[in-house]
């Protein structure tokens, strides 16, 4: 299964940097706006190397790729950035808040070697071919990996869980994110545990909670350099490029929160036109539309899905009925989201055109400006239904979950470099 190794991790000095002036969000959730702010916060903010600027005047040899290499070099060389002198197990862990509750993710920073998708390491969720385009380039030009993949395992011996419970130390660095949250970096110094800690992943499946383009990059990076390799004669020993730096997270613990995506289509006149469509697949009930959109669809459970047009002032629920989509797979047939993207949009209104919004609020404003003709509400998707649809081998759509928080860039850095 899962084969792991501690690592030499770099992280920034926090003698000379303040964390939370460094540390950025994964790439795919900054905007331009967001981006600059970023920019502003530090000469050392890491999303200079992550997630840079174009620039004008940019050609093959001075871009955002060339430029996140100079400034990883030139921040190692000035001590911004040290490495550790031997490798370690690093722990990661977030205090954070969601719908007013009081959480706590924590795992293990590690390295996992690279296996074909489905060999060990499972994906859930289907990739575009843009944002792989730039995390290779990225990858090419840094040689190592600026950010963990977020990862799930599912270990009733909490073998880990109970080494990071039982772990007292000054962590290496921390930041506040822009939602709050505390994000800490600690070491696991205790050598003498790490055979029990390479053991527990031994016989365990991996499981993609974020980060399925980096990943699918650092396969791509992978073969690209044994091709190299090959042609230069070099050894066949498991080289760097072939690990690739995770947080893994127990399922076991009760840290991790996926929250759900939602979306808004054009196209639709009013609720009518929906409602008398999908009626053989859905029992419809109403609620005001001013109440907490989270709440009533969690009341409703598991196979509701919320619905708001413009000119309306109600909330529709539709509760599946069951027994359509036979011809999907058994591990996704039955998700909220493949019966709204399959069996709603795609199969009953003909729609494969829609947009995305995590805050319920948000979009039913853009449904009221007119911006958009209707929002369809989802429930969560559950972490059991990951790992199912995961180890059956089969994909959800895209942003089908939304793991939270979201891992800071910034806390650790892999090299490939020696």
């Amino acid at each position: 299964m899962a084969l792991i190794k501690p690592f030499k991790g770099i992280f920034y000095n926090t003698k000379k940097i303040n964390g939370d002036d460094i540390v950025a969000p994964p790439y795919d959730i900054i905007n331009p706006d967001f981006k600059e702010a970023l920019y502003d916060k530090s000469p050392y903010n890491i999303v200079r190397i992550d997630f840079g600027k174009d620039l004008p005047g940019d050609s093959d040899t001075n871009n955002k790729y060339t430029r996140a290499k100079h400034n990883l070099s030139e921040w190692i060389e000035t001590d911004i950035l040290l490495r550790d002198e031997i490798p370690y197990f690093y722990i990661y862990e977030s205090d954070y808040s969601v719908f007013g509750e009081n959480k706590k993710l924590q795992g293990i920073i590690a390295l996992v070697k690279l296996d074909e998708l489905g060999k060990g390491v499972y994906p859930h969720e289907a990739t575009y071919s843009k944002p792989k385009t730039d995390r290779l380039n990225l990858m090419r030009a840094c040689k190592g990996n600026i950010s963990p993949i977020y990862s799930l395992y599912n270990s009733p011996e909490r073998t880990v869980s109970q080494i990071i419970n039982n772990l007292s130390s000054t962590p290496l660095i921390s930041a506040r994110d822009y939602d709050g949250a505390i994000h800490k970096l600690h070491r696991i110094q205790d050598i003498s545990l790490y055979e029990s800690i390479i053991k527990e992943f031994s016989d365990k499946s991996i499981y993609i909670a974020d980060g399925h383009h980096r990943y699918e990059v650092a396969l791509e990076f992978k073969e690209e350099m044994n091709k190299s390799n090959i042609k230069n004669n070099n050894c066949n020993t498991l080289q760097p490029h072939d690990f690739i730096m995770m947080f893994l997270a127990n399922i076991q613990d009760d840290g991790i929160s996926i929250l759900p995506t939602h979306r808004l289509i054009k196209g639709i006149s009013d609720s009518s036109q929906i409602i008398t469509k999908i009626n053989p697949y859905f029992e419809i009930y109403t609620a005001m539309v001013n109440n907490n959109i989270r709440k009533i669809l969690s009341s409703y459970g598991k196979n509701s899905i919320g619905l708001y047009a413009k000119k309306e002032e109600k909330l529709y629920i539709l509760k599946y009925k069951g027994g359509t989509l036979w011809d999907i797979h058994p591990a996704l047939r039955n998700l909220d989201v493949v019966l709204l993207h399959e069996l709603i949009l795609m199969r009953t209104l003909g729609i494969t055109d829609f947009a995305y919004e995590m805050n319920p609020d948000e979009a039913l404003k853009m449904v009221r400006l007119g911006l958009y003709d209707a929002a369809f509400f989802l429930n969560p998707t559950e972490v059991e239904e990951v790992e199912m649809s995961a180890l059956a081998n089969v994909r959800m759509p895209p942003k089908s979950t939304y793991f939270y928080p979201k891992l800071l860039t910034g806390l650790i850095i892999n090299s490939f470099i020696k």
